[in-house]
């Protein structure tokens, strides 16, 4: 019992670490904000809920696809660890080399002064690709392939990892989001910078380490 819950929260934490910069609730929120604009706290709190339910539905799909993308194409799991892995540690590379600007960026392609009820943008931008970008297709198709086990109890177990880290982030986004205007009001932007360089580093490591892994398992395969 104690080595699967271990494995659970090894899962868990590898996960969490490598979703939230991607994610990042408090920057999204910047975001959110500048979207819905000023409105009521009720409005806030709804779109957040509704928000953080899509972000879970959305990961859990990709994550649980995945394995069925990858062998349609005939593209190995260790194949998927070392690109997977580079594109991590380029991220986190990116995020840590980012120049401070005193903005809160994100690639979005999201026109805030667009019209539209506010309940049409739920799923897009709000969903996707403010909360959940092509950052986290990425970083779930790697996290999927890292967490494929020869074995069928270490396989679930790893993904009931994942499902949770994906569920407790989304939680995260709808206190973050419910709570924006507050939120973007008390934090300071270096504080935020401080952080965000090192959640950065330790994505980038993350990165590495999965490349190292699927390198590994690929240099083994061509030994046999």
């Amino acid at each position: 019992m104690l080595a699967e819950m271990s494995l659970v929260l090894k899962s868990f934490v590898l996960a969490f670490s490598a979703l939230l910069p991607v994610i990042n609730p408090l920057g999204s929120a910047l975001i959110f904000l500048g979207v819905v604009g000023s409105a009521p706290t009720d409005l806030f709190r709804n779109l957040a809920r509704k928000v953080a339910i899509n972000t879970v539905l959305f990961l859990l799909l990709i994550e649980l696809v995945g394995a069925a993308v990858l062998t349609f194409f005939g593209i190995s799991l260790p194949v998927v660890q070392l690109a997977g892995g580079f594109v991590l540690a380029g991220m986190g590379w990116g995020l840590l080399n980012e120049k401070e600007d005193g903005k809160t960026t994100k690639q979005t392609g999201v026109d805030a002064s667009g019209g539209g009820a506010l309940a049409d943008k739920v799923f897009y931008p709000l969903t996707f690709p403010v909360t959940a970008g092509p950052g986290c297709i990425v970083v779930m198709l790697t996290l999927s392939a890292h967490a494929s086990k020869t074995g069928a109890i270490e396989n679930v177990l790893a993904h009931v990892g994942i499902a949770v880290a994906v569920l407790a982030l989304s939680f995260s986004v709808f206190v973050c989001y419910t709570y924006a205007p507050k939120i973007t009001q008390k934090i300071a932007p270096q504080t935020a910078q401080g952080i965000l360089r090192v959640i950065a580093f330790v994505l980038m490591c993350i990165g590495v380490q999965i490349a190292a892994n699927g390198l590994d398992a690929m240099i083994g395969a061509a030994r046999k």
